[in-house]
């Protein structure tokens, strides 16, 4: 079918700018995400894609003639979309082969709820031959119809924002953090209504989706591992830990952790040093793809509740991270996060280096801050002097130095959610 019907109330996504001028120079690109992030949506939408032919594996007629005779999807037509690839490897090779043997004719969009990177069939499939993106859980700037902020690329520049005071303190996070960044959440509006909506999430996840990437029967021993791992979000992996208390084996833990990967609900943040085959051998952390997954799992259903919860700062953090994997993606390259931990305890939430540029960056639940704030950062720049500097991303109103290359900033800096207006 034709995707030719644009949504009035379609709100435009980050991303779409990075697609529209990849699919200039390349014939295949990959869109991957968590199920329900709204990449059939935006592909729907969006120029030119909207107007290319559009064929999803989940319709049994589609994925019949996939499995039969792949080419007969393009039929008559140079731009096609394949969404939900995962569920019919055998399109991998005829799309392949088209773009190969007909340069510069074809172009292809490739979508899918797994990490198709991360699937060998896909990645030896397409080597050389595809561009990968990954589309997140909205922005809560994307929520509000808001820009992207620069704030980042900026400070990796060397460019500090003046300091400023805005206009009003920002908003308690905690209703933004239960409530998540799924896009068929913007019309709820109450917490058992974004309960609700969790719940149906998970189950169809456990019960369907689940099964198609991984031969999966112990249920209730998966959901284990997703709560005992969500609790942990923000902090160091301990996998022989939620191996005990989960009372599985570690493998199995293992696989379990790696699927949740696969399938963009769960990222592994590795350790930050300056030699880059060091990395692998530190713990990383653990990320949940949206805050409100991770609470939910948590069994936090109010606010109330959440800021009351020793979690807080973690699911805190993990917001934050949420905002800056988007922001990190949409740089060109993308850049790559990582934590900064050292053998004496000193620590640094994250780290962004975007080539030889390096940015460090901490985040703080107060609303108020003084210059010991920054001692983490003072020792990560003393370890690393040739970085760009730091930011301390916080709940206060203030864009405030605290040091010559330290900077703190309110979150919606980073998240983009509010207009930045001053006082």
């Amino acid at each position: 079918m034709n995707n030719n019907s644009k949504s009035g109330n379609y709100r435009e996504r980050w991303i779409t700018p990075l697609l529209q001028n990849a699919i200039m120079d390349h014939s295949i690109i990959v869109l991957t995400g968590a199920r329900q992030v709204g990449k059939s949506t935006l592909l729907f939408n969006a120029e030119p894609f909207r107007r290319w032919r559009f064929h999803t594996m989940d319709d049994f007629n589609a994925l019949e003639q996939a499995r039969s005779n792949p080419e007969s999807l393009w039929a008559g037509t140079n731009q096609v979309i394949l969404d939900e690839v995962q569920k019919a490897p055998e399109l991998l090779p005829a799309v392949k082969k088209t773009v190969d043997r007909n340069p510069g004719k074809y172009q292809f969009v490739l979508s899918g709820s797994a990490n198709l990177l991360l699937m060998k069939q896909v990645s030896e499939s397409l080597a050389g031959r595809a561009i990968y993106f990954v589309l997140d859980p909205r922005a809560a700037g994307e929520m509000n119809n808001q820009p992207h902020p620069d704030i980042l690329t900026r400070l990796l520049h060397g460019d500090f924002p003046a300091e400023m005071s805005l206009s009003s303190p920002p908003p308690d996070p905690s209703e933004i953090i239960l409530k998540g960044f799924m896009p068929s959440l913007l019309s709820l509006d109450s917490p058992p209504a974004w309960t609700r909506w969790w719940e149906g999430y998970v189950a169809t996840y456990l019960e369907r989706d689940l099964r198609q990437v991984a031969q999966i029967d112990a249920l209730l021993d998966f959901r284990r591992v997703m709560e005992l791992a969500a609790l942990r979000s923000a902090q160091l992996i301990n996998q022989s830990e939620i191996s005990r208390d989960a009372r599985l084996s570690q493998p199995t833990t293992h696989r379990y952790l790696n699927i949740l990967e696969t399938t963009h609900l769960f990222d592994r943040l590795p350790a930050y040093t300056a030699s880059r085959t060091a990395r692998l051998l530190k713990s990383p952390k653990a990320f949940f793809n949206d805050p409100a997954l991770a609470v939910f799992l948590s069994g936090y259903f109010e606010a109330d509740d959440l800021r009351k919860a020793r979690e807080f700062g973690s699911y805190f953090e993990t917001f934050i991270y949420h905002h800056l994997r988007i922001l990190s993606r949409l740089m060109t390259p993308s850049a790559r996060l990582y934590f900064w931990r050292t053998i004496d305890g000193a620590e640094v939430d994250f780290v962004l280096e975007y080539g030889r540029r390096l940015l460090a960056i901490e985040v703080k639940l107060t609303d108020k801050l003084g210059y010991r704030d920054s001692a983490g950062i003072r020792q990560f720049l003393e370890k690393h002097p040739k970085a760009s500097g730091g930011l301390i991303v916080y709940g206060g109103r203030e864009v405030k130095r605290l040091d010559e290359n330290i900077i703190a900033a309110p979150w919606p800096f980073i998240t983009g959610n509010t207009p930045l207006t001053s006082t």
